[in-house]
């Protein structure tokens, strides 16, 4: 049986996607989205081709689109793994609180069994107490 080593190049890979995913859905991305749009149309400005500056703009948005939809991919596949172990967690929980309340429910019966003992003594008790009381009156007299 092979044992698998636990950082594998597919986890480097995901914590990659991960790292990317989290930068593209921060300010700082769009600042630099936005800085680098305003640069390619100043470029038209500084003599550039129109045309051409569309072409590789286009292009380069394609591509980063491409990418950026499998690394989404990635990360949503690692956050649906972690939502199963999660899952997985909360049902041995789930497990253990029904152990745990049976157990209470066993507590709670020999609690009731005690009660109903101290109750039967309590009876003798009483019953006692009256047979003394008996005796007593009986020697008084």
């Amino acid at each position: 049986m092979a044992v698998s080593s636990p950082k594998t190049p597919f986890s480097k890979a995901e914590e990659l996607a991960l790292l990317v995913t989290k930068w593209i859905g921060s300010v700082p991305s769009v600042i630099v989205h936005t800085l680098f749009f305003i640069g390619a149309f100043l470029l038209v400005l500084f003599g550039a081709d129109l045309d051409r500056v569309l072409l590789v703009l286009t292009t380069l948005v394609s591509l980063e689109a491409i990418y950026l939809s499998i690394f989404i991919q990635m990360s949503v596949n690692h956050q649906a793994r972690a939502l199963a172990n999660v899952e997985k967690d909360i049902d041995e929980i789930q497990e253990d609180v029904e152990e745990i309340q049976e157990d209470v429910d066993e507590i709670q019966e020999d609690i009731d069994e005690m009660q109903e003992d101290v109750e039967e003594m309590q009876e003798d008790i009483d019953e006692i107490q009256e047979d003394v009381e008996e005796i007593t009156e009986a020697e008084e007299q």
